[in-house]
């Protein structure tokens, strides 16, 4: 067991973390996107919902 808590901290050495802004330009681009195809996809449900109201 130590020997592998010995292998994670080296490991995590190597590891390239984001700086802060980009970690924040990133969470903004997933939001962004997300509400984006939220939008579409609920413009299309609106869409097709209408159309079959009026067909039924």
């Amino acid at each position: 067991m130590l020997q592998y808590i010995k292998d994670v901290r080296a490991e995590m050495k190597h590891v390239s973390w984001p700086s802060r802004r980009q970690t924040a330009v990133y969470t903004l681009v997933v939001i962004l996107v997300s509400l984006a195809t939220a939008s579409y996809l609920g413009l299309w449900d609106y869409i097709f919902t209408t159309i079959i109201e009026r067909v039924i």
